[in-house]
C-alpha cells in the first residue's frame, strides 16, 4: 500500500508542501514500525498454528481419505463405469456445445476518435 492509495489529494491540490512530505514520511515510519511489530509478534505463532493444520490435513488425506478412495475404486468397478457413461452422457456434449457456440464470437473494435482511452465516443461492437 502507497502513501498515495491512502491519501487522496490529487497532484493538483496538495496540501503546503512541508505538510505533504511530513505526512508521507509519516505515514511510511508508522507503517514500517507496525509492520515489523505485528510480524514479529505473529509470525512464529501463526506458523506454527498452519503448520500444524497442514500436518494434520496431510497426514488426513495420506492414511484416511486415498485409502478410502481407492477401496471404493476397487470394490466398485461397475459405479465407476456408470458415473462415466454418465459424465459422457450428460455434462461432455452440453459442454462440446457451449464451446462451439461460443467459439464463434469476435469481437471487432472501431475507433471514432484519435483518443486511445475508454470514451464514450468509441464504438465496441460484438
Amino acid at each position: 500500500v502507497s502513501f498515495e492509495d491512502v491519501i487522496g489529494e490529487p497532484i493538483s491540490t496538495h496540501s503546503f508542501d512541508k505538510v505533504w512530505i511530513g505526512s508521507h514520511a509519516t505515514f511510511e515510519l508508522v507503517k514500517f514500525f507496525f509492520y515489523r511489530l505485528l510480524t514479529t509478534l505473529l509470525a512464529v505463532p501463526m506458523a506454527f498454528i498452519l503448520g500444524l493444520i497442514f500436518g494434520v490435513l496431510s497426514c488426513a488425506h495420506i492414511w484416511l481419505v486415498m485409502p478410502m478412495i481407492q477401496s471404493f475404486m476397487m470394490l466398485l468397478p461397475s459405479a465407476q463405469k456408470i458415473w462415466r457413461s454418465l459424465m459422457d452422457i450428460l455434462i461432455t456434449p452440453l459442454f462440446h456445445s457451449l464451446g462451439k457456440c461460443l467459439s464463434s464470437i469476435q469481437v471487432q473494435m472501431t475507433e471514432s476518435d484519435a483518443d486511445t482511452s475508454l470514451s464514450p465516443g468509441r464504438r465496441y461492437l460484438l
